[in-house]
């Protein structure tokens, strides 16, 4: 996706008015999603070792961002692309029991993101993670949970406007449920991007299930890491945003593999080597519990409520200068 400047743009706020709704969204959406998801908050790591297994690949072509520590010279410690497998990890070791999680801030980098209205080189969401029974693995549980999620947005749509009713923008009443594959049949001439337009235009905002698996055409919807949502249980959470005519992914997220989803995933991805680090041992040898987690875009999220045209309005990031200067040309004030 180019920059794309809205003709006659107008943010409505200015930039400290932003700033305060910023906070405002931020402090206000946490503790609601916290009490209705029952998720506690609690703190994440900025970096883990690289051979904990631990780190979230993504699509397997993202470099981490990685250094080494002086007191275990051949150790190398990589700044999280994700807390998928951590959160995991943190329920077991805190105790969590089924129906209780946890939500924290996860802020990463990503150095090879490609820059535009949407992506930055700065990523911070809410990630989160709960705990639930091995009999609610199923797309029932996954699709009740995001409708969960789409009620608290919308809520936070109501909220944003008694304080700010000249900015936020209105979401639409409800979520569509679709997977890749009809998603594939409905649009079988666009690409997966192409596709996730069309249908998000039409609904409003959907939930495209099933990301990562090879669909009839014989290549997947877009790409996941093998190791943490099992690949018949997952999807994207995705709002049409008309300021930019696109599709706006705010979150991913799914249930999480037990063992045999993710001995299947690992050989479909020629990544049975993994198996072999501290994570995926303790997961294939049942001893940590079965999940259901994602992350939710907080500068997104303020971008939608907002009806912002580009990511750098609602975060602190670095942009290259020529982009810099159009956007100023054009109303759009990066912070």
């Amino acid at each position: 996706m180019a920059l794309v400047i809205p003709k006659d743009y107008s943010p409505r706020l200015s930039v400290r008015e932003t700033q305060e709704a910023i906070k405002y969204i931020r402090d206000t959406f946490q503790k609601e999603f916290g009490k209705e998801m029952n998720l506690s908050r609690i703190s994440a790591p900025l970096f883990v070792e690289k051979s904990s297994g631990l780190n979230d690949n993504l699509n397997g072509v993202e470099r981490p961002v990685s250094f080494d520590v002086p007191w275990k010279k051949d150790e190398v410690v990589e700044v999280v692309q994700s807390l998928a497998k951590w959160k995991r990890i943190a329920l077991q070791r805190y105790n969590f029991q089924i129906g209780e999680g946890l939500y924290t801030n996860m802020n990463a980098i990503r150095r090879d993101e490609e820059l535009d209205n949407l992506h930055s080189c700065y990523v911070d969401q809410w990630d989160w993670e709960r705990v639930i029974g091995k009999d609610e693995r199923t797309e029932e549980v996954l699709q009740n949970t995001v409708r969960d999620i789409f009620r608290i947005i919308k809520h936070m749509e109501h909220e944003v406007w008694y304080k700010y009713p000249d900015a936020v923008k209105k979401l639409p009443e409800e979520i569509y449920f679709i997977d890749s594959e009809e998603l594939l049949k409905r649009y079988p001439n666009l690409s997966p991007k192409e596709r996730e337009n069309a249908i998000t235009k039409e609904h409003g905002c959907v939930f495209i299930q099933r990301i990562g698996d090879k669909l009839s055409n014989g290549e997947p919807h877009d790409g996941r890491a093998p190791d943490y949502d099992d690949w018949s249980l997952n999807g994207d959470i995705l709002f049409w945003f008309e300021t930019l005519n696109c599709a706006l992914e705010i979150s991913s997220m799914g249930i999480r593999v037990d063992e045999k989803a993710l001995e299947r995933q690992l050989k479909l991805s020629h990544n049975e080597d993994r198996a072999k680090l501290p994570y995926h041992k303790m997961l294939l040898e049942g001893k940590l519990p079965q999940t259901i987690g994602g992350g939710i875009g907080q500068s997104r999220l303020c971008m939608l409520l907002l009806d912002r045209a580009h990511v750098g309005e609602v975060q602190a990031s670095i942009w290259p200068e020529d982009m810099r200067k159009l956007c100023e040309e054009n109303n759009i004030f990066l912070l």
